[in-house]
């Protein structure tokens, strides 16, 4: 982290260098180490950026480095004089003045509506105002003079040829795309007027005054984590009381899955905490965060940890879990956990419901209408990111891709990677790269929209689900995690990856989840065997997997999403 940041700045500084002394070749050298070195930092490293932040070399003073850098690139090989120096220094400073009026414009949006509250599928009326754009917002601030990016081939440009000119055409272009960020910025800032915080606040409140939520779904997450709460709005929608969605963060709201729920963003905790909430009777929790405290303080309603997914990770026996009335977990499986673990949850607030999630999941065998479909699922790398063995894509995802597409007959491959993949891990990120290029190579999709058709998948978006490719699934390759309890549900074969070789029998008795799986090494040798067995109908493992879903899952002749219900309407009276 310190070495990437140490790295990037000293490409500042010797972009600083190679203009004040006129050296096209450095300049050109050092202006794509820094750019390439931005561009990287940013979208992989955010603790470097942080780093830098805290030594006090933030965004906008190595912006402004870099446009220091080409005017001075421009001076020394030009050497322009009156009217063209003038317009070579006011151009780019054109833009941070924009840059600035439109940061300002965007904190006192941010004030009144991002920072105080968001809504969806609510009406405030006039109050509401409009939002701002995520292109708008993604570019205003100390972010709009990336615009003057441009200034740096047009430098080059300008040196070779002995002219000012290129540097004027790119800065006049550059002030063209800034003022169209600014003015939008104002024109959002202006129509919004009246539509102050504490009014704003004022009807949320009137909203949940008149509509009185019984029940509350609320994720206070990132938007990365959005797939926590995602997975429950179908099962909330289906509930037969009036619901509320709680959300704590403005990425979160704009990666929510559509739904038909009314959906209200409080990012400030004080604010949240203002807000009435009185005809709340249960409050649903799908993750643990800092921020659950703002909802946990509410005495007037039951707090119930339903989770993201059951499953033999320590995710799932977080001893976070004490400070809910009741923790509800699919089956047997969830309650046996929690004992184990020794969380401190009593047993008696442990509630067993099934999985709503899963009411209608195809139960059926394949279809002769697409080809033997392997789902491979691997999930991610976890907070511990030196821990090689947490997801099977780092030591085995690429040999395990390569001995599916090599299988003959041919089978189709669905990848879908946990949507935290690569998050922690350069390594894991790398490798889940290489993983995808070697499905684009024998032609698979990547990211359609739809299973349909024979190609290879590679999905990667909130579309198609999870669930969605459950559907298709004749074979399920997965890692320890709760896609495997959940693809129980379906009766159908699944494999489990053992990638640190732990002996079989030690293996199950660790993880439940694995009893009816078959196991597969990191070499990945058994592989095509697995699939040969599986693909012919000879399963010896038909009669484990039935035994099982019962004991992850509940009984199997349970509507779930009828359990969910009944243990919503009993907290609620």
């Amino acid at each position: 982290m310190a070495a990437r940041g140490a790295l990037l700045v000293g490409a500042y500084l010797l972009l600083l260098v190679g203009g004040a002394f006129g050296q096209v070749a450095g300049f050109v050298v050092a202006a794509l180490a820094a750019v390439l070195g931005e561009v990287a930092v940013q979208r992989w490293s955010p603790a470097t950026v942080t780093l830098m932040e805290k030594a006090g070399l933030g965004l906008g003073y190595r912006q402004l480095a870099r446009d220091v850098s080409v005017v001075l690139l421009v001076v020394a090989q030009v050497a322009p004089v009156g009217g063209a120096l003038t317009l070579l220094l006011l151009l780019p400073a054109l833009v941070w003045v924009i840059a600035v009026f439109a940061g300002a414009f965007e904190r006192i949006i941010d004030r009144r509506s991002p920072g105080g509250s968001m809504v969806r599928n609510i009406d405030l009326g006039r109050l509401g105002g409009p939002p701002l754009p995520r292109w708008a917002a993604a570019l205003s601030g100390d972010r709009l003079p990336w615009v003057n990016v441009l200034l740096v081939p047009a430098a080059v440009a300008a040196a070779l040829a002995d002219t000012v000119t290129p540097v004027h055409v790119a800065g006049v272009i550059a002030v063209g795309l800034a003022t169209v960020v600014g003015a939008t910025v104002a024109s959002i800032w202006l129509r919004g007027r009246g539509a102050g915080h504490g009014a704003r606040l004022s009807a949320v409140q009137r909203w949940l005054d008149s509509h009185r939520p019984e029940v509350a779904l609320y994720f206070a997450g990132p938007g990365k984590d959005i797939y926590q709460a995602n997975m429950w709005l179908a099962p909330v929608e289906a509930l037969d009381r009036p619901t509320v969605v709680f959300l704590r963060n403005r990425e979160a709201l704009a990666e929510l899955a559509d739904t038909r729920l009314p959906v209200v963003c409080v990012p400030p905790g004080a604010d949240f905490m203002n807000l009435g909430k009185t005809s709340v009777r249960v409050a649903l929790y799908p993750a643990n965060a800092g921020e659950n405290i703002h909802m946990l303080r509410e005495p007037g309603m039951k707090h119930v940890f339903v989770g993201h997914g059951d499953s033999d990770k320590a995710a799932s026996v977080n001893p976070f879990c004490k400070v809910y009335d009741e923790v509800w977990v699919a089956g047997p499986a969830g309650r046996e956990r929690l004992a184990r673990a020794g969380t401190g949850v009593r047993d008696g607030n442990v509630v067993e419901i099934g999985r709503p999630q899963l009411a209608g999941l195809r139960t059926a065998g394949g279809s002769a209408e697409r080809p033997f479909t392997v789902l491979y699922a691997p999930t991610w790398e976890g907070w511990l990111a030196d821990d090689p063995f947490h997801t099977s894509v780092l030591l085995m995802g690429e040999q395990l891709v390569a001995e599916l597409l090599a299988l003959r007959p041919e089978v189709r491959l669905i990848y879908k990677p946990h949507p935290l993949t690569g998050s922690r891990s350069g390594r894991v990120r790398a490798a889940h790269e290489r993983i995808v290029q070697r499905i684009r190579a024998a032609g698979g999709l990547i990211d359609a929209s739809t299973l349909d058709g024979p190609a290879h998948r590679v999905v990667t978006g909130r579309v198609p689900a999870l669930f969605d490719c459950f559907d298709q699934t004749d074979l399920l390759v997965s890692d320890v995690s709760s896609v495997v309890s959940d693809f129980v549900q379906s009766q159908r074969p699944y494999v489990v990856t053992n990638p640190a070789g732990l002996p079989e029998d030690e293996f199950r008795r660790t993880f439940p989840t694995a009893r009816a799986a078959y196991l597969l090494a990191a070499d990945c040798g058994e592989l095509g065997k697995i699939v040969a067995v599986t693909r012919a109908g000879d399963d010896p493992m038909t009669e484990a997997r039935r035994e099982l879903k019962t004991y992850l899952l509940g009984p199997t002749d349970a509507d779930p999403m009828d359990r969910f219900a009944e243990e919503v309407g009993r907290l609620c009276r």
